[in-house]
């Protein structure tokens, strides 16, 4: 079988469950609107952003609400459960696996980063848990920059069994970090959370176990995007941190502190220009070029495109080639060395210690 045959073949065994997933209807995939911040309680809501999915292309409008009283920006309404299921289905695993662990495994310099991020607070931790791990990539890295240090993972997809066996981490726990928590309690050194947060539907919650979690003494490492970064408003549903529908929070730092406070840690580390992931133009570029070309093949699409469709694709998609070019530049060499100064880093790491 052929490598092009092979995915065809895929996406059409595929298209058949999704068809009977969009013809149920998408009420089933929202919760009800909340009329109060799901942070503070505050009812000060204002719409702050309506986009579609982006990225593959499913079905689906989605809103993004604010809160006038702590700036906290969460969807509204929410994924349900069948919602997540239906939204994470092929992005991470299936249909995507490859494509994003491809992507995922390439950022060697992001995850050294990362792991020296801790070297000034904690310079040879014994026990690391990293919570949405993924395939763990970054704990494959982390140990060359901390080689005495036992990493192990979590996540809720099959990502983190994968993981353990290809060695990226020593144990690899699969499920929902705030029902893992007692049993890992007081267990690490340090526990990092990269991207994770804007995923959870209740952040609080994975706080709580964060701090159940880390030993006294220990660290929590937490990086996030950064709602409050100037491309967040200009570059507007084009701004690929939204990730519309998977980010269902958006934690401005200052939020972030006060309740790492509250809970009982101490923020040693605030960094906003080091975790700043240079693709912000990019990304803009092409989240346009593919929202204005035909769609390619998808198992969520009717039918297969023809080759009419197929061709005014990439013909749409090569002319757009400089202007990609122009993006990657500017974000690497012009934008990159001040995207702090300028206000408009693409996220935050925070280091709190447990007292």
């Amino acid at each position: 079988m052929s490598e092009e045959t092979e995915p065809a073949e895929r996406i059409a065994r595929a298209r058949p469950a999704y068809r009977a997933d969009i013809a149920a209807g998408p009420d089933r995939f929202f919760e009800p609107r909340r009329t109060t911040c799901p942070w503070c309680g505050s009812a000060a809501l204002t719409t702050r952003l309506r986009t579609t999915d982006l990225l593959q292309h499913k079905p689906g409008r989605f809103v993004l609400d604010r809160c006038e009283g702590c700036g906290h920006t969460f969807q509204n309404p929410r994924l349900s459960a069948e919602g997540l299921e239906f939204y994470y289905r092929d992005f991470y695993d299936g249909l995507g696996e490859k494509k994003l662990g491809d992507t995922f495994g390439g950022r060697t310099k992001m995850y050294r980063g990362r792991a020296r991020s801790m070297l000034a607070h904690d310079p040879a931790p014994k026990t690391w848990l990293d919570v949405g791990t993924g395939h763990g990539h970054f704990c494959a890295v982390a140990r060359e920059v901390l080689p005495g240090t036992a990493f192990d993972g979590l996540d809720f997809t099959d990502g983190v069994e994968l993981a353990q066996r290809e060695g990226r981490v020593e144990h690899g726990y699969r499920g929902a970090f705030p029902e893992l928590a007692p049993d890992l309690a007081a267990r690490y050194d340090v526990v990092s959370m990269f991207h994770y947060l804007e995923h959870s539907t209740d952040p609080d919650r994975e706080l709580r176990a964060a701090h159940e979690t880390v030993r006294p003494g220990g660290h929590l490492l937490i990086e996030v995007p950064d709602p409050e970064s100037r491309y967040a408003r200009l570059l507007g549903r084009w701004w690929l941190p939204w990730l519309q529908p998977q980010h269902l929070h958006f934690v401005p730092v200052a939020n972030l502190r006060e309740r790492l406070t509250r809970l009982g840690f101490t923020v040693v580390a605030e960094q906003h220009a080091e975790p700043h992931d240079p693709v912000d133009l990019l990304a803009a570029v092409w989240l346009a070029l593919d929202h204005a070309a035909p769609r390619d093949d998808a198992p969520w699409l009717p039918e297969p495109p023809g080759a009419l469709r197929r061709t005014l694709r990439g013909a749409l998609l090569v002319a757009g080639i400089p202007a990609l070019i122009v993006g990657a530049l500017l974000d690497r060499f012009a934008v990159r060395p001040l995207s702090h100064r300028l206000g408009v880093s693409n996220a935050y790491r925070i280091v709190a210690r447990r007292e």
